[in-house]
């Protein structure tokens, strides 16, 4: 099926993205929507703007565009950048890295549906932290790019996932119950390399700004890319 992932550059659309290859299907473009405010609903923000990069190092064309980030409102500019893909590239269906967020998958969903596409969203409630171990396994290197809940502070800017930040991270999850996916908006992440990669992609200028002990992101001001 020729399909579109919607696609931040973290962890979750990058593995949901791997999945809809491996499964034999067709990804035709990656979709990227960019908020002009921070609290957004629907979308990652830190960094977002650079699945540029991304779209490079994958080999895989990509639709980007501005929303409000108004929540409820930039639904609109998310059923406009799909109809956008559907009308371009002849997709038949949207893939999408829900995790346990009703509220964003839901959505993604109903707006799937008034255009006529299906909608995947392959790791729907799937069990956190075996899906954490999956995508180290698989080899995709993780960073960590923001923080925002009790318990993550700025030392884990630009960390990558290994098992043992996954042991790290279950020890505070089991303090103050954030969670384990980042599903909240808890953390965010880059994807800089795997599998599905044909360049690699690496931080070459960045700088930690926080906002408070338990808030604050990584601002990627220069990545390159890089053959393998």
């Amino acid at each position: 099926m020729n399909l579109a992932a919607l696609y931040s550059g973290g962890k979750d659309s990058t593995f949901t993205l791997y999945w809809a290859l491996k499964a034999g299907h067709n990804v035709k473009c990656l979709i990227t929507l960019i908020p002009e405010r921070n609290d957004s609903y629907m979308f990652q923000v830190p960094n977002v703007e650079l699945t540029t990069y991304h779209s490079e190092a994958l080999g895989i064309p990509l639709l980007q565009a501005k929303t409000s980030g108004v929540k409820e409102k930039e639904l609109d500019d998310l059923k406009k950048i799909i109809s956008a893909a559907r009308e371009k590239y002849g997709i038949e269906g949207v893939v999408a890295g829900a995790l346990a967020s009703g509220y964003q998958k839901d959505r993604v969903k109903r707006i799937c549906r008034e255009l006529g596409l299906a909608c995947f969203a392959p790791y729907w409630h799937y069990d956190v932290e075996s899906y954490l171990k999956e995508i180290i396994a698989a080899g995709f290197k993780v960073v960590i790019i923001s923080v925002s809940a009790e318990g993550l502070g700025g030392e884990l800017l630009g960390k990558e996932l290994d098992l043992g930040m996954v042991e790290r991270l279950k020890a505070i999850s089991s303090r103050t119950k954030f969670h384990l996916g980042f599903e909240g908006g808890e953390a965010e992440t880059m994807v800089l390399d795997g599998p599905i990669f044909k360049k690699r992609i690496e931080i070459l200028e960045a700088e930690k700004v926080m906002e408070s002990s338990n808030s604050g992101y990584l601002r990627i001001r220069k990545l390159g890319l890089v053959g393998k």
